[in-house]
């Protein structure tokens, strides 16, 4: 049954009840705040997931210590990945033609699949970004400055800046 024609503007909702809208009746006050715009308000926020949930200052600080971690890991991994490619390609120059070629095949497989890691490591990272929220903002950055002078010896800093 079609119902387009109705006029629906008077059927007022203002007493469904809507408070705690299943979040443990936490009430409109501890749901995750979601901004599109920059801000460096922390009040609700929520850092990618609904449990990771700033509440408070110690929260706060540990979730920015996170970030810094979670980032500087993604330096690491890069770094993992390179001198992964030098092994395998030292490896390879090393051997018989025949044995050569399996080498290269295996390594590719690997390098396909921490490629994959890598890409779905940036991604996430875009999205501790997509906060909008300036101090997560700037733990990111700081998390990859941290990263690259702990892991970025081997590689230029301006190699990379895309999500992958």
């Amino acid at each position: 049954m079609d119902h387009s024609h109705m006029d629906h503007a008077g059927m007022g909702h203002g007493g469904m009840g809507h408070g705690d809208m299943g979040h443990g009746g936490g009430g409109m006050d501890d749901m995750c705040n979601m901004n599109m715009l920059f801000t460096w308000d922390t009040k609700n926020l929520c850092i990618v997931f609904k449990w990771w949930h700033v509440r408070g200052f110690p929260s706060l600080l540990m979730s920015l210590a996170g970030v810094i971690v979670i980032c500087a890991g993604y330096e690491a991994l890069r770094a993992y990945i390179r001198r992964y490619e030098a092994s395998t390609a030292r490896e390879a120059e090393n051997l018989p033609r025949h044995r050569h070629v399996s080498v290269e095949n295996r390594a590719h497989i690997v390098k396909a699949a921490l490629y994959a890691v890598q890409t779905f490591y940036a991604f996430m990272m875009m999205l501790l970004f997509m906060t909008y929220n300036g101090w997560v903002m700037a733990a990111v950055a700081a998390g990859a400055f941290l990263g690259y002078l702990l892991f970025g010896k081997s590689t230029s800093a301006t190699k990379e800046t895309a999500c992958h």
